[in-house]
């Protein structure tokens, strides 16, 4: 079982998540945890090409429908331009974000 600890983070605002994207991908889907020697991350598949922020804005979206969030809620605090980020959720709290990845 991967260490909650290291793959969503509580903040005072909502929550925090670790994510790996595969831009290019045949569709957009949670493929798995990447397990990072610093913290795992949760692995995201991306239709959308890594060109001119597609793949940030796709990400983005997915993760606001996946939550259930509106999209403003859902922010890219780090890594814009790498395949490593760090999610925020806004208003989202860790146990409730757990319970919606079901680990």
């Amino acid at each position: 079982m991967i260490p909650a600890d290291g793959l969503v983070r509580e903040r005072v605002d909502g929550c925090s998540l670790a994510v790996r994207v595969q831009p290019g991908a045949r569709r957009t889907a949670i493929t798995g945890i990447h397990e990072d020697e610093q913290q795992p991350q949760l692995k995201v598949a991306l239709k959308a090409p890594p060109i001119e922020g597609r793949a940030n804005e796709a990400l983005i979206v997915f993760l606001a429908e996946f939550f259930a969030l509106s999209r403003s809620k859902v922010t890219i605090a780090h890594g814009e331009t790498g395949r490593s980020k760090l999610i925020l959720l806004a208003g989202v709290k860790k146990a409730d974000a757990l319970a919606r990845l079901s680990l």
